[in-house]
């Protein structure tokens, strides 16, 4: 009998996390996971105590484990925690591989990285992936596009602005989505595929050309019983709303300086040529369907009025 592989996973607390724990566990992998602070013991989860910038804890976490998933990282911040995270949080992750012996590693980057000279975001996570690809492990990066499921608290935003009626829009521009559940079923595709070694996958939800902003804000309004106006707003306005939010919300900012440049960009929808081969991964979950899904598990928690 073949003894169960194990998995190191980052992140595994957070909204991605969460999803890819329960989906290994469901798919017969054992799991070590990284948590910051004390958690009880569970019997299908090792919880790892410890952070990216405690390389002990990171070479315990990889230890007696077949691959490392690396999914934490920062997505709102000032740059020098880009920097801390991001970057040296991969550099420490790539190195407590190293000391455990694990060469397979599996890096979740984001779309952002293809423009890294538009935001400290995308910059520090083009600066993880070249961390990764120089490190001679068996490494796999993923850029997810925007990632939208259940307990997702940055898509929530544009949920609630659906349902109030108005949703504000960069000035032009289309853009990829991709379920959690998708995203996650492409993580645990890859890791037994050598011919995923060495490889940048660009993954969505398998609509062609992408979702024009108008189009989705429209569709997600419809989903949730209301029209939803749009408006596209010029970069200096949005940049306006980035200084209020940041005065109203302090820390917890969802637009920020940072973002709108992100924001603006005109084409974030995922490249044909990056997605996985279609023997290996395709979507499942059809992009209204999911949107409806959420939005019903958002009401169910209270999230959603």
């Amino acid at each position: 009998m073949s003894r169960t592989r194990t998995l190191a996973i980052t992140g595994g607390t957070g909204f991605v996390g969460r999803h890819l724990l329960r989906l290994a566990l469901d798919s017969g992998y054992d799991v070590r996971a990284l948590t910051r602070g004390w958690k009880p013991p569970e019997d299908d989860i090792a919880w790892i105590d410890g952070a990216l910038d405690r390389p002990d804890s990171l070479a315990k976490l990889a230890s007696r484990s077949d691959a490392v998933i690396h999914v934490a990282g920062l997505i709102n911040g000032p740059k020098a925690a880009f920097e801390a995270v991001n970057v040296t949080g991969t550099a420490t992750m790539i190195d407590g591989a190293r000391k455990a012996g694990v060469r397979r590693f599996i890096h979740i980057s984001s779309l952002a990285a293809r423009e890294p000279q538009l935001s400290d975001y995308g910059r520090s996570k083009a600066r993880s992936e070249r961390l990764v690809a120089a490190s001679g492990l068996d490494w796999t990066i993923i850029r997810p596009p925007t990632i939208y499921g259940p307990g997702d608290r940055e898509t929530l935003e544009l949920f609630k602005l659906a349902r109030r009626g108005f949703v504000p829009l960069p000035p032009t521009g289309s853009f990829s989505v991709i379920h959690v559940e998708d995203l996650c079923r492409l993580i645990l595709a890859v890791i037994d595929e050598p011919d995923t070694h060495s490889e940048l996958y660009e993954p969505d939800d398998g609509e062609e050309g992408g979702w024009p902003h108008g189009h989705f804000a429209k569709s997600l309004g419809r989903i949730l019983g209301r029209s939803a106006a749009t408006m596209r707003m010029p970069r200096g306005m949005l940049h306006g709303l980035a200084r209020i939010d940041g005065l109203v919300r302090r820390r917890n900012a969802k637009l920020t300086p940072d973002r709108v440049n992100y924001f603006c960009h005109p084409d974030w929808v995922a490249t044909p040529e990056r997605r996985p081969p279609a023997i290996l991964w395709q979507p499942r979950i059809p992009t209204e369907r999911g949107l409806a899904e959420t939005a019903e598990w958002y009401r169910a928690e209270g999230w959603l009025p």
